[in-house]
């Protein structure tokens, strides 16, 4: 059974003839962190300066923050001894951020996600008296489509993932001693990467588990957005149903990229026509030709293995029958590239074992990753997109060493803190 597709194309010559919807917003805006009096144009920031609707800008309520209004007005900082957020209203959009980390007394560590997890920047360390910026993109979104019909949210995205989807932009600081100094965020038109799948894919809103597409935008750098559409639970089937596909080619321009990784859920569904090789695959190249008619670059990536070692512990066993072959042929039949995942994560579990894999997982489950588990695939995916030497890989942060799965990184060296927000709400599919 194949997806009924009429309403996206309908869409996209809707949009061929009257253009998309636009929302006006100021290119630029500066906030400094500390200071009793600022310039024009720029907003002075204060620990007492909580979030609210009506103010548009401030710390999410639960942590201390202490501001220090420094000796100019250039070395101010807010900072705290846990991790801190920081939110600003916005239109959906992108948005480069950039943020000058230091103290004039003493050294700092921050390490900075956006939204729901997503990995921004790495550790950024400043000595005593000394000061450093870094730029990121942050991509945010509403479910409101311009067709006026909006995205099917679970319960869950409403709730405790109502992050990736409200109005404001929101940066957590977390690390060592994290202290910033000043924010500029910048509304920009650039390249956006578009991530559909599932709950391997999606912006896990607590620890202890995590995704590859909250972990791969630390991997990118500022030329370029990843706006991560995948949700827990979700087949192709059901995120066409939610209008998942509908909100991402309604926002799509050419140029843009998108990574489709569908599989775990979709490989559950029954019913007369329903398979790998029948209605997945047949799905699947729609998805593809349909951003395709929008001027975008499709990546299929076929799904990671579940933990399903076999007796011996040595290898790993395919839990997902013939679904991963079906990607492969998709992307073959449509010419679009394939990052296998399937083979680089049985490379990857195997590394480390039956025992040693479980430190990918979140404890007691198979399916869903832990932090480093996350972080590994991604760089499984980033490693694959500069093998073939895709036009993405332009967009990667320069200088990043090689990745081998047979040779996964070091567990004890992972060293990317934890978020505050913790959850025992399992994600939907397994």
């Amino acid at each position: 059974m194949r997806l009924d597709f009429k309403g996206i194309i309908s869409w996209l010559i809707f949009v061929a003839v009257f253009g998309s919807v636009s929302i006006t917003f100021a290119q630029e805006r500066v906030y400094e962190f500390g200071p009793e009096t600022a310039n024009a144009g720029i907003t002075t920031v204060l620990g007492t300066d909580v979030y609210s609707t009506s103010k548009g800008y401030g710390f999410e309520p639960g942590t201390n923050i202490v501001c220090w209004k420094g000796t100019s007005r250039k070395n101010g900082n807010c900072k705290s001894e846990k991790p801190f957020y920081f939110s600003v209203a916005v239109p959906e959009g992108n948005y480069r951020i950039t943020i000058r980390f230091g103290d004039r007394e003493i050294a700092t560590s921050t390490v900075v996600k956006a939204e729901l997890r997503r990995l921004m920047l790495e550790s950024v360390a400043t000595e005593p008296g000394k000061f450093e910026s870094k730029s990121f993109i942050v991509n945010v979104r509403t479910p409101q489509i311009s067709t006026g019909d909006e995205v099917k949210l679970k319960e869950r995205e409403r709730l405790s993932e109502q992050w990736a989807w409200d109005e404001k932009l929101t940066l957590e600081f977390n690390g060592k001693r994290p202290a910033v100094n000043s924010i500029k965020i910048e509304k920009i038109d650039v390249p956006t990467v578009f991530l559909l799948g599932d709950s391997t894919v999606c912006d896990q809103p607590g620890e202890q588990y995590a995704s590859w597409g909250q972990m791969i935008t630390r991997f990118f750098g500022d030329k370029v957005a990843v706006a991560n559409h995948a949700e827990s639970g979700e087949s192709l089937k059901s995120s066409f149903g939610a209008k998942r596909l509908e909100k991402v080619v309604s926002l799509m321009k050419r140029g843009d990229y998108l990574l489709i990784q569908y599989g775990h859920n979709d490989m559950k569904e029954k019913g007369d026509g329903i398979g790998a090789f029948t209605s997945y695959k047949a799905s699947l190249k729609q998805y593809v030709q349909v951003a395709k008619a929008k001027g975008a670059s499709v990546i299929l990536i076929n799904p990671m293995h579940r933990r399903t070692f076999d007796p011996d512990g040595k290898t790993i066993t395919n839990s997902h029958g013939d679904y991963p072959e079906a990607v492969r042929q998709a992307a073959n039949e449509e010419k679009v590239p394939l990052i296998d995942l399937n083979a680089m994560s049985k490379d990857l579990y195997e590394a480390l074992g039956k025992d040693g894999s479980g430190v990918l997982f979140k404890e007691g489950d198979g399916t869903h990753h832990s932090n480093f588990g996350a972080y590994e695939l991604a760089k499984c995916i980033v490693q694959s997109i500069r093998d073939q030497k895709l036009s993405l890989a332009k967009f990667l942060v320069k200088g990043l060493p090689k990745f081998d799965a047979k040779k996964p990184d070091d567990p004890k060296n992972f060293v990317i803190p934890a978020s505050p927000a913790v959850t025992d709400l399992k994600p939907l599919g397994s």
